[in-house]
């Protein structure tokens, strides 16, 4: 794991430096999703946060069962 110092400016901005960026697979202008844990700030990109998310949901749910389909049903009322 490769490790870069940075500071944090007086209007509480931090620039972080190209080779995190591009190591992460972080773009100028990509949308990401900031959160802390232990007191660590983590970033990621919003594809990666939801491909995460996704991953959790399939630990959860059988393949044979679909929940777009059961929300639409549900939404519809034939539920």
């Amino acid at each position: 794991m490769r490790r870069w110092r940075a500071r944090i400016e007086a209007d509480e901005q931090i620039a972080i430096p190209t080779e995190a960026l591009r190591e992460a697979g972080l773009e100028t202008g990509d949308t990401v999703v900031v959160h802390v844990v232990d007191g660590e700030i983590r970033i990621m990109s919003l594809q990666r946060a939801i491909s995460r998310a996704q991953a959790i949901v399939r630990r959860y749910v059988p393949d044979d069962r679909s929940l777009v389909d059961e929300l639409i049903a549900e939404r519809r009322g034939d539920v």
